[in-house]
């Protein structure tokens, strides 16, 4: 940006918020209404320092930048220790609900950044080896005393207080309100926002999902609503594509009344669901499906999860999965208890990190964090060797 013209970068952003009024509709969340925890200097453009970016769009950039998004890669969306390149990642799977959602946020006149970063966020704090080492790594918290571990919960805890070393992200609200509310699989076939939240109801939400992962919570935004219905329909149709490549189910074997209305491959599941939504919903102070589409989806999901995820032919490694987590968790408590700065949770976690995080964390919530942001791969190569040997998984 040249000298001469100071203030440039600054009419641009003013302008952008002002198109939004042209383009969003009366019930999105305009940039220009984004809260965040702590207030920031929005220098001038033409000053060192300065930042003139929208602000959900700059959430996205934090949450792209962050260490925990680039773990993503490795992690597991529901089939572990399988060798196969064209079986869903993680990283896969929060793209493909950044790109639903965003088309149905494009169609429906709302604000597509805050849709990208909520989407983008919402399962950063996922354990590794997806949902067993999530109800694994639960039980273990639970024990420990320091309530149940949501990987929800945890998203929002990484990026407000683990990432950048402790200082955080600093988000905006309706951000992380859209990361915790998520909660793909509860099945609603419509959503109304809960529009009346502020970051101690997001403190509250959080302690109330620890204490009952049972708790159930509404987005505070259309484009929250959004982003839990783009969840379930990224993961329904793609699972059953995994699990088809993967010789554990036929496409025959799919539910009739399902298929019927929701078609039998994963591209016609999407199309369907994406279409019905936008149909449902357009104009309309919430999101929702079509009663009979909401319906067909329900049957889906129950036939995945019988199918699919309790299915025994990937519960082969569950019992030896439990046991290292069992483990890791024991040593690493024991590492922190006696100080012993050769451990990977010093040398790769707690070097460096701020006070304010030390101090506000005991050595158990410091384990379940450590933990939770492994990667698969890292976290067996955290564990002797010979116990995983021993347990089939070298």
């Amino acid at each position: 940006m040249a000298k001469s013209d100071p203030g440039r970068l600054d009419a641009i952003g003013a302008a952008l918020n002002r198109r939004e009024s042209d383009f969003l509709t009366s019930g999105a969340e305009a940039s220009a209404r984004a809260r965040r925890r702590k207030a920031e200097d929005r220098l001038s453009a033409d000053r060192p320092g300065a930042d003139y970016r929208q602000a959900f769009s700059l959430d996205v950039d934090r949450i792209m930048h962050s260490r925990a998004y680039t773990r993503y890669i490795d992690k597991t969306q529901v089939f572990y220790l399988i060798q196969n390149d064209h079986i869903t990642h993680r990283v896969l799977h929060v793209q493909l609900v950044s790109k639903i959602a965003r088309t149905v946020g494009r169609f429906l006149g709302l604000n597509e950044d805050l849709i990208e970063a909520a989407a983008l966020g919402h399962d950063i704090g996922h354990a590794p080896f997806g949902h067993d080492g999530e109800r694994f790594l639960s039980d273990l918290c639970r024990d420990a005393g320091i309530g149940h571990f949501y990987h929800s919960v945890q998203s929002v805890h990484f990026l407000e207080s683990v990432e950048r070393k402790g200082k955080g992200w600093n988000l905006c609200l309706q951000t992380l309100d859209g990361i915790l509310c998520h909660d793909g699989e509860i099945h609603n076939r419509t959503l109304r926002p809960d529009r009346e939240k502020t970051f101690d109801r997001l403190d509250n939400e959080q302690r109330a999902k620890k204490a009952d992962p049972g708790v159930k919570l509404v987005p505070m935004t259309l484009e929250g609503c959004v982003v839990r219905f783009a969840d379930t329909i990224s993961y329904i149709g793609r699972d059953i594509e995994d699990a088809i490549r993967l010789g554990l189910l036929a496409r025959t074997d799919l539910p009739a009344d399902s298929v019927r209305i929701l078609g039998d491959t994963n591209g016609t599941i999407v199309y369907t669901l994406v279409t019905d939504i936008i149909r449902q919903s357009y104009g309309r102070p919430h999101i929702a499906f079509s009663p009979d589409v909401s319906e067909a989806l329900r049957g889906l999901k129950r036939f995945n999860l019988e199918r699919i995820y309790m299915n025994p032919a990937i519960k082969g490694h569950t019992d030896a999965i439990r046991r290292l987590f069992a483990a890791l968790f024991d040593r690493f408590l024991n590492d922190i208890e006696k100080e012993n700065r050769t451990s990977p949770i010093f040398a790769g976690f707690l070097d460096g990190m701020s006070d304010a995080y030390l101090t506000a964390h005991r050595p158990p919530e410091i384990v379940r964090d450590f933990i939770a942001g492994m990667t698969d791969q890292f976290f067996l190569k955290q564990c002797p060797a010979p116990l995983v040997a021993d347990l089939g998984l070298s």
